[in-house]
């Protein structure tokens, strides 16, 4: 997406631009979240999770791990992970779901690896902050100078006041919305971080064992590292979420996911603005709630989005497509995102409480989703994997 610099813009509330993903493979506009007009010529899919522009880079120093995990707690922390065995699968989709960056299908071979079975909850990620005295991307005030690196040459700056220590929230309209302006629903708030995920007034109290949320890639970086641990490749990832089901559209098989028994936690009823919570949940979940895919993983859809290690690339899928196939991908060398050619952004994987099938299918396995590295909102988490 491009702003219009020959336009006066307004304040940017939320410092980001949303965009959504994919709905039926159609490209709508996107409306950027301002108090002003919305930009005409900003064209992208709808989706349930938002791209989002740079904030500012949180690991310009190393990160502190003087309190780190001794190997006799290494070969303990092994528990609460499972065993990915080695394989080969095609990567990508066929299904009609599927859009242009999940094309075209390839065959890729990866090792065996361990892998959380659960995102990391809140009480783990409040060990590792109190152990290190680590301080999250939200709960930092941006810097403009780098801030508007990830953004087209012109950018006005905001006003100061939006330049505060602040995350993008869930704020469901109370009735039907266009889809096209995911304004509409995500707020840009002050105080909004993973240890107040909707803001000012809320806490993670008695939620100890929900993911933790309001974590850029960055923050996932940090805690992989403090862990001994990694975020898995793009590969890894799905490979893992297939549970060794092949060529299915889910973790579970082909079955549509509000046929039968509820298979994760996603949005029941009319997006944005009305939920049945027939999964019991209207935000994120424990983990574990719902039943794990075959290789004992949890949540490998809905519940939240997941951090991968890989760059993004719309067109990386074309680049590794031999017949042959590629061993351990790790992703292309640089990102590319037409969509926002300005930011360098990540891959997320899995969907989230907010995936609901007439808006977005992020749940299914195939599905890609991007964002920038310091990036965080109300329904991002992520899980670890560790080598053999």
């Amino acid at each position: 997406m491009t702003l219009n610099s020959n336009k006066t813009i307004g304040l940017i509330l939320s410092l980001a631009l949303i965009c959504a993903c994919r709905n039926n493979s159609k490209p709508v506009t996107a409306i950027a979240v301002l108090q002003g007009p919305p930009m005409k010529n900003a064209k992208a899919p709808l989706c349930c999770s938002s791209n989002i522009p740079a904030r500012f880079a949180v690991l310009k120093t190393p990160v502190n791990t003087a309190t780190v995990l001794s190997d006799a707690r290494l070969v303990k922390s092994q528990e609460g992970m499972v065993w990915i065995p080695p394989g080969s699968f095609m990567m990508g989709s066929t299904d009609k779901q599927a859009v242009a960056d999940e094309f075209p299908r390839h065959k890729v071979s990866v090792t065996g690896f361990w892998m959380d079975q659960t995102l990391v909850t809140n009480n783990e990620f409040r060990k590792f902050a109190e152990a290190t005295g680590y301080v999250t991307t939200a709960e930092k005030k941006p810097d403009w100078n780098d801030l508007k690196k990830q953004l087209p040459p012109g950018t006005p700056k905001p006003d100061d006041k939006l330049l505060v220590a602040a995350s993008l929230v869930f704020t469901p309209p109370t009735h039907p919305v266009d889809l096209n302006n995911a304004g509409q629903w995500w707020s840009w708030r002050k105080g909004a971080n993973w240890r107040h995920p909707h803001g000012p007034g809320s806490d993670i109290n008695g939620k100890g064992n929900y993911p933790v949320v309001q974590v850029s890639w960055y923050d996932a970086q940090a805690y992989c590292k403090w862990a001994h641990k990694r975020l898995p490749t793009e590969a890894e990832w799905e490979w893992a979420a297939r549970g060794g089901l092949v060529d299915k559209e889910y973790p579970w098989g082909d079955e549509p996911v509000n046929t039968g028994k509820i298979k994760a936690n996603t949005w029941q009823g009319h997006f944005p603005d009305q939920n049945s919570v027939a999964d019991k949940y209207y935000y994120t979940s424990p983990v574990g709630s719902f039943p794990a895919n075959g290789y004992r993983l949890y949540d490998m859809a809905g519940n939240a989005w997941e951090w991968c290690s890989d760059l993004y690339s719309a067109n990386y899928y074309s680049t590794i497509n031999t017949p042959a196939g590629v061993n351990n991908p790790t992703g292309p060398a640089k990102g590319y995102d037409p969509e926002d050619p300005y930011a360098q952004k990540r891959v997320l994987r899995g969907g989230s409480f907010l995936c609901n099938a007439s808006y977005c299918s992020g749940y299914r396995v195939a599905n890609r989703q991007k964002s920038t590295e310091d990036s965080g909102t109300e329904n991002t988490g992520f899980r670890c994997v560790r080598d053999k």
